[in-house]
């Protein structure tokens, strides 16, 4: 798909990945429509790029069709939406609060479903047009002190699947980008900050360079880093083994 010249909604642009990507995107000639909370950090992204900018918070799943409304008036069409935005929580489960747990399953797992419908009408009748999902390897591993975060970035992953067989012979592509560890703020705001020594967080960057892949290649799956496909399938064919391992060296994150 051409980039240049497509107009790309990008969810949770205020900082981090969703940040990275959306200078990613201006640089291969998109028009960018910038979604996030912080009106600051979001309208000097704009200047910098041209964007329109968005504001909500996903939370509030009730109003994602009228985001989804604003987001497409701002140049009547849409071409790609990167579904970014999230939030994460981390310490023992009994700890959650009911509020935590639906906030959590909110943001992550609702809202893109919701914004993905109310946009999808519109990237149909694209002659190309994609969605991109930006995962986590918590979803596909399971991650200790993260069992909600992790059970809901399954969620997405399942709900990517199932649409991209849907979609298959469409105008429309689905693409999957699953990191890791990442050198942003999203674990201090979790509640927890990221400690461990390995692995070592990758820049945001780089996981914006996998966003683009995806959008441009119709990339179904991309690991970032790559390595990181071996312990799911291990998982996957080794369950016991994983288990003992991940016991062993800590699936915390």
């Amino acid at each position: 798909m051409e980039l240049r010249g497509a107009v790309a909604v990008v969810t949770g642009a205020s900082s981090g990945i969703g940040a990275a990507t959306a200078l990613a995107l201006h640089d291969a000639g998109a028009t960018l429509v910038l979604h996030g909370r912080d009106t600051a950090r979001l309208a000097e992204l704009a200047e910098r790029t041209g964007g329109a900018v968005v504001t909500g918070d996903l939370a509030d799943v009730a109003a994602v069709p009228a985001l989804a409304e604003e987001m497409l008036a701002r140049f009547g069409r849409v071409d790609v939406l990167v579904n970014n935005a999230g939030v994460g929580w981390a310490g023992p489960f009994g700890e959650m609060t009911a509020q935590d747990v639906r906030r959590v399953v909110d943001v992550n797992l609702t809202a893109p479903i919701e914004l993905t419908r109310a946009l999808l009408p519109a990237l149909r009748v694209r002659p190309a047009a994609r969605v991109v999902f930006v995962t986590s390897i918590a979803g596909r591993t399971g991650v200790a002190g993260e069992s909600v975060y992790s059970a809901v970035k399954a969620g997405l992953d399942g709900f990517a699947e199932s649409l991209r067989f849907e979609l298959a012979g469409t105008a429309v592509r689905i693409g999957v980008v699953v990191p890791g560890v990442v050198d942003t703020e999203f674990f201090a705001r979790r509640g927890r900050p990221y400690e461990r020594s390995s692995p070592r967080p990758v820049p945001a960057a780089r996981v914006a360079a996998a966003v683009l892949r995806a959008a441009r290649e119709d990339r179904a799956d991309q690991y970032v880093p790559r390595w990181l496909r071996l312990p799911v399938l291990v998982r996957g064919v080794l369950p016991g083994v994983y288990r003992g391992l991940a016991a062993r060296f800590g699936g915390s994150g």
